[in-house]
């Protein structure tokens, strides 16, 4: 019996954490989703939208908690499959115990990759279940992403906690997201699946996309002429190719036309890219006692995240001034990160970057309505890509 099998008839009583609420948010200059917003339906819609949102499916947060309750119970068998030592960790880094293993229920993460799973396989009119070999898969590698990521980067809080490396050191982080990469093949192979070996591929090559996307990023880091195309490309292999492929997936295990499992695919690729837009102005513009991170993160690295890329790439003072900074041998001090966030801004960074996940988020719709998909299920969809767009963490 695999860990899905095993899975399928478990229960669990955890909570998903919902974004905090706020007058505006920092990064993108909206209002973030409150808890009353995630109750009633999408962020920032108005009462008409929130509404038809409550009259065609459920609340946003809704989603994410039925997600996260559907796919954690099967995710903590696949962790007890490990041995010891990468079970420690890995249940360290999902927020079930604390680093001497106590339990604990620290943030496990927003669930967004395994709620786009289950979702497409209702949007082509099958059962969420279905698509659930799927959603474990997903999650369990974007969490070997993150710890793998945390480590290039140098990371040291994540989700408001240390993050695995800093904790446990180098070596056993990332031999702990290599065995998470190794269950979600696993995990996706579980139940012999009609569809389980295109699945199979569409997953693989997801994942080499992810990694070139990330071989892209570590190597701008070594690099001051980053064009923004460049940048774009990165981030679609890094973070869309994943939610693209979240969603074939879904549609695909649900027994999708391949027409819709195109779709799909296309509004969760698009999505991913608005979401790192907006995960890219938090890593400059985000509140640190929501996102968990520290202020001013990515400029402290010198990422070459897209608000910083575009204002680079802006032709004014402001990003020949911002240039200068990133260029220079010593470390940024606090003033001179304050000093750059202003400048990407001042550069037009910070708008383009909001512009654009605007227009990203059009184009995931449109996918979204060309897929034909269930009323419901498109509802929670859309309220879900809404809510991308306006998160403050």
């Amino acid at each position: 019996m695999t860990a899905v099998d095993r899975g399928q008839t478990a229960s669990t009583t955890a909570d998903m954490p919902g974004p905090v609420a706020g007058e505006c948010s920092p990064a993108t200059g909206r209002r973030p989703a409150s808890r009353q917003d995630l109750a009633a339906g999408p962020a920032g819609e108005g009462r008409q939208t929130t509404r038809r949102a409550t009259e065609e499916g459920r609340s946003v947060g809704e989603v994410l908690r039925w997600s996260r309750d559907t796919v954690e119970p099967v995710l903590r068998s696949a962790i007890d499959t490990l041995p010891s030592s990468m079970r420690h960790i890995a249940g360290y880094h999902f927020g079930w115990w604390d680093e001497q293993a106590r339990p604990t229920r620290a943030d496990s993460g927003k669930a967004i990759r395994p709620a786009l799973v289950l979702l497409a396989a209702e949007a082509v009119g099958a059962s969420a279940a279905s698509a659930l070999p799927a959603a474990v898969a997903v999650e369990l590698a974007h969490n070997f992403s993150l710890l793998h990521d945390d480590v290039m980067d140098g990371d040291r809080t994540r989700r408001h906690r240390p993050t695995a490396w800093s904790v446990f050191g180098i070596s056993p982080a990332i031999l702990a997201g290599d065995s998470l990469l190794a269950l979600a093949y696993d995990a996706l192979s579980a139940g012999g699946h009609p569809t389980a070996q295109e699945a199979t591929r569409v997953f693989g090559a997801a994942i080499q996309d992810l990694l070139e996307g990330q071989n892209a990023d570590v190597a701008f880091e070594g690099r001051q002429d980053v064009e923004l195309a460049e940048c774009l490309a990165m981030v679609a292999g890094k973070t869309g190719a994943l939610l693209g492929c979240s969603c074939a997936l879904g549609a695909l295990l649900g027994g999708g036309t391949p027409e819709q499992v195109e779709r799909l695919r296309a509004f969760g690729a698009d999505l991913g890219l608005a979401f790192q837009l907006v995960d890219d102005l938090l890593g400059i513009w985000g509140d640190p006692e929501v996102t968990g991170k520290p202020v001013y993160s990515d400029l402290r690295s010198r990422k070459k995240s897209l608000p910083v890329v575009a204002a680079l790439a802006s032709q004014t003072p402001a990003g020949r001034e911002l240039a200068g900074l990133y260029h220079r041998e010593h470390p940024l001090s606090d003033a001179d990160l304050a000093h750059a966030a202003d400048l990407v801004e001042a550069a037009g960074g910070r708008a383009w970057s909001q512009e654009r996940a605007d227009e990203l988020l059009t184009g995931a719709l449109r996918h979204l309505r060309e897929a034909d998909p269930a009323p419901r299920a498109a509802a929670e969809l859309r309220a879900l890509a809404r809510l991308v767009t306006r998160r403050d963490r």
